[in-house]
């Protein structure tokens, strides 16, 4: 050997080395070692840590369904009724590219308010709701009225506490943006997410056969086409983009790397990749994994759940809401699992036709407030960023 070569042993040990070096930087960008402070909300136990029951009601709505993740919920305490509060949506999470009107908005304060119904039974403190109770908005000066005008009141009863079989499903994932399997969800299961006497004026309607299936998928691609390609559209989803653990601590809202199907290891590589070289998830990178995600649900969705109401109104609006909360829960109940295809429903205005196709062939005469993929699914989906309940209070 000549003298100053390195040996086979201490070129292999300089590799591990490096290897391991780059792996614990990978770590230490995704931020890996952090705690996942945004996940504490989805433990049961979570909601011990309040005394005041409306607070305890408050950590079960949080964890409701909610348009892009935004979590436009606020709460306001009575100060002289202890069994009275207030929900608010709030005005500074409105994301009016995708929502010009904020009727996703609404429908995200009926999916809230429904989750507080359930968790009141469950807890013995059974809650009346009394939507819009000092009014419904001023439509001219939106984002004013929604400081202004709470969407709901809520009042606590008290009764025994009621086993609701649709409570644990509060603590498990809204959506599932995974493959689900060809098999048709049952005759029971179709009744039973169908079922909606609860709710006047509003409709659901399950769609199985193939070509139905195959007609709601080419709109909905086509909608996801016009959405990829407007650019105001897609720079507003970039805006809420979290590419870390340390982003997701902070803001506790938005979109992360789990919502594209990452998990483990993978997803803190790719956490650190989209940290460091940011255009993986803007511009046409973004546009390509937006569309290929959306095509793969497609293409693996075996029935299609279409919510409508008879108006448009804002309090139809939030009906549909608490009616897609329920249909969230039952579906768990059943194995079934669910994802809002929103695009295809939205009003800006690229997507006008889109919008029109949809209300001429399954409107019924109706307004589509929700277009939902159902399915049984062949993997699990992760829990989303849920911000904590402090967060949420007004004084």
């Amino acid at each position: 050997m000549k003298k100053g070569r390195m040996t086979f042993p201490v070129i292999l040990l300089a590799l591990i080395v490096f290897l391991l070096s780059v792996l614990i930087a990978v770590f230490a960008i995704s931020g890996c070692f952090l705690h996942t402070a945004y996940l504490d909300p989805w433990k049961k136990s979570y909601q011990n840590r309040f005394e005041d029951p409306r607070l305890k009601l408050t950590a079960h709505g949080l964890l409701a369904a909610n348009s892009h993740n935004m979590q436009p919920w606020k709460i306001k305490l009575d100060k002289e009724n202890s069994s009275v509060f207030y929900l608010y949506a709030d005005s500074s999470k409105t994301t009016p590219e995708v929502d010009p009107h904020a009727r996703q908005m609404m429908i995200t304060q009926g999916s809230f308010l429904e989750y507080l119904k359930i968790a009141g039974e469950k807890l013995g403190t059974p809650v009346t709701i009394t939507l819009f109770p000092e009014g419904v908005y001023d439509e001219n000066n939106l984002s004013a009225s929604m400081d202004t005008y709470p969407v709901a009141s809520i009042t606590l009863g008290k009764a025994a506490p009621k086993n609701t079989p649709l409570y644990d499903g509060i603590f498990l994932p809204d959506t599932n943006r995974g493959i689900y399997s060809p098999t048709l969800p049952s005759a029971a299961a179709v009744s039973l997410l169908t079922d909606t006497q609860e709710y006047s004026g509003i409709s659901a309607y399950l769609y199985q056969a193939p070509d139905q299936v195959q007609s709601i998928g080419q709109i909905a691609m086509d909608a996801a086409v016009i959405e990829g390609n407007t650019k105001r559209v897609m720079k507003e989803t970039e805006e809420i983009f979290r590419a870390n653990e340390y982003q997701k601590n902070k803001y506790r809202y938005g979109f992360s790397v789990e919502g594209q199907g990452s998990k483990g290891i993978m997803k803190h590589f790719l956490q650190a990749a989209v940290t460091l070289f940011p255009s993986m998830n803007s511009g046409k990178a973004q546009t390509d994994n937006f569309m290929n995600s959306t095509r793969t649900s497609i293409e693996n969705t075996p029935s299609y759940l279409l919510l409508t109401t008879k108006d448009n109104s804002r309090i139809s609006q939030v009906e549909a809401g608490m009616l897609y909360s329920s249909c969230i829960l039952k579906a768990h109940n059943l194995g079934l699992a669910m994802q809002p295809l929103s695009q295809a429903l939205e009003e800006y205005t690229e997507m006008i036709s889109v919008y029109e196709k949809i209300h001429s062939q399954y409107g019924n005469g109706d307004t589509i407030q929700m277009l939902l993929r159902v399915g049984y699914p062949k993997q699990s989906a992760p829990l989303s960023m849920r911000q904590d309940v402090s967060s949420l209070l007004l004084k």
